[in-house]
């Protein structure tokens, strides 16, 4: 796809989608799921670049009676090797691998124009707690932790290109498993080489959900705020400092072994992980998504991710900063008991500068509803 919708169109059919969907799940009768359904991997973006705004967790399709509740563990990991062109030519004309130093940050900074790389891994734990407070009403909070690092997969994915025969973008010139981080942008002047970045916990999240079937349906929409609190100011590559909210709306369709979900969400969110800008802006997200049951007990799930960049002109003037962030998705749920158990993965597509080359998920969810 070159182009997905321009906003105003998608805000147009989004909002015709879900008025349709929430139609169609008052008039349907409620019926249980022969094949029960989790809803879309409930994964955050773990791009750098907007990491500490609040992302909008899509929306989950269990159903569950009044005073139940629930418990998530979710443990995503990424690794980031993203460069502007001219960084890139500078680092395929290097001989051999070495440990970037104090002379590489001068040539970088000599190139013509902006440039920038960020090379690590990112660990992120998060926490989450369900409470259904009423048919259609229920409440969660989300806790994180982050971990900045060199990571161990630098190997495997030049090992993958490799054997394919895809480019390695520059990163046979560097010393693997280190953090690098070189900003020479409009608004934005850093330096961490070979860095340990401290992690640490990050601000909470806490959410107010609505769904239109109180009951299973073959058609839902769900309805979700969210607010991320600052809860020690702004702490480097932890915290902006700022506030941020969202609303996000889920349109399911459920039909025997198979269910379509469509999400579209708005996050005004204030500040950045690497820039030094402080605006307001609107940041919105959409996501399709696919979810496919195997038996009674397991799952599969496809769910394809596009957002905004969260730079603008402002921030710099480098179209790979600029795009449009596309991510794919592909998961497998399987369900033990009272738990549900979840992998995934994902795989950046189109634009490679901007978003993690690589992603994975390991879920577990435990709540006694899971056996009814």
């Amino acid at each position: 796809m070159r182009r997905l919708f321009s906003l105003s169109r998608a805000i147009r059919v989004t909002a015709f989608l879900l008025l349709l969907g929430s139609g169609a799940a008052m008039a349907e009768d409620a019926a249980p799921p022969e094949y029960p359904k989790f809803g879309l991997l409930r994964e955050r973006d773990l791009t750098p670049f907007g990491f500490l705004r609040l992302d909008m967790r899509p929306a989950h399709a269990v159903w569950a009676p009044p005073g139940s509740w629930g418990v998530e563990v979710l443990l995503g990991y990424q690794n980031t090797w993203a460069m502007s062109p001219n960084v890139e030519q500078y680092l395929k004309s290097l001989p051999g691998r070495r440990r970037l130093g104090p002379a590489d940050v001068d040539a970088i900074r000599a190139l013509p124009g902006e440039a920038y790389l960020v090379d690590l891994e990112l660990g992120l734990v998060d926490v989450a707690l369900h409470r259904k407070l009423a048919e259609h009403w229920s409440v969660n909070a989300i806790f994180s932790a982050v971990n900045y690092s060199g990571g161990f997969l630098d190997s495997a994915i030049e090992e993958f290109h490799k054997t394919f025969g895809f480019d390695s973008y520059g990163r046979s010139a560097v010393e693997r498993n280190t953090v690098n981080v070189i900003l020479d942008l409009k608004n934005a002047q850093r330096v961490f080489l070979n860095a340990h970045l401290d992690g640490g916990v990050l601000d909470p999240t806490f959410g107010l959900r609505y769904s239109v079937a109180a009951a299973p349906s073959p058609w839902n929409l769900v309805l979700e705020g969210a607010v991320k609190i600052p809860i020690d100011g702004q702490r480097e590559f932890l915290s902006t400092g700022h506030a941020d909210v969202g609303l996000q709306a889920t349109l399911q369709r459920f039909a025997g072994r198979h269910a379509a979900y469509l999400s579209a969400a708005a996050v005004r969110t204030q500040g950045s992980a690497l820039t030094s800008n402080d605006r307001t802006q609107i940041v919105p997200t959409y996501i399709f998504g696919y979810e496919y049951s195997y038996s009674q007990k397991t799952n599969i799930v496809a769910q394809y991710y596009v957002s905004p960049s969260v730079f603008t002109h402002e921030d710099t003037d480098l179209p790979g900063l600029l795009k449009t962030k596309y991510q794919i998705s592909i998961g497998l749920r399987r369900r033990v008991d009272a738990s549900v158990w979840t992998f995934a993965i994902t795989e950046n597509v189109r634009n490679f500068d901007n978003t993690p080359d690589i992603g994975f998920q390991i879920g577990w969810a435990y709540s006694p509803a899971f056996m009814r």
